[in-house]
């Protein structure tokens, strides 16, 4: 019995990776502005733990990315981006929160974290469905 990533399906032949790029990217910016966050503002303590976590993330990222735009050439690696779905996770969850403050007007920095609203919109139903299909693993 052998196993195959339904999700290496989801990122090629079904567009996905253009979402999980929109949110790598996102996730970058989100890491790199994360001192100035509103939630951290009030939480030294918890400020400092989440700061160190951002510089172990960051790095990650733009591997990430260029193990995408590689695979998308050479569908033979595809395969090797479901190392990277924890992190393809995290992007699209921290991407979901934040489309998601920025519509509430919660806080204007996220909006200014949202470069392009009317994508973000549009990604933001689709997230859901992302988050799902990455995951997908099946036995035959």
């Amino acid at each position: 019995m052998s196993q195959v990533w339904i999700g290496g399906i989801y990122l090629k032949d079904e567009g996905g990776y253009e979402i999980i790029l929109r949110s790598l990217n996102h996730y970058k910016k989100r890491l790199k502005s994360i001192g100035r966050s509103p939630e951290l503002t009030n939480a030294p303590m918890f400020a400092q733990i989440v700061l160190q976590e951002a510089n172990k993330t960051g790095p990650m990222i733009d591997p990430a990315i260029s193990k995408i735009n590689n695979a998308l050439g050479r569908p033979e690696t595809i395969v090797d981006l479901q190392a990277d779905v924890p992190l393809y996770e995290r992007a699209l969850m921290c991407y979901h929160s934040d489309i998601q403050k920025a519509q509430n007007g919660t806080d204007e920095f996220y909006s200014k974290l949202i470069s392009d609203n009317a994508m973000a919109v549009t990604d933001y139903p689709n997230i859901a469905t992302a988050l799902e299909k990455i995951k997908q693993i099946s036995s035959s």
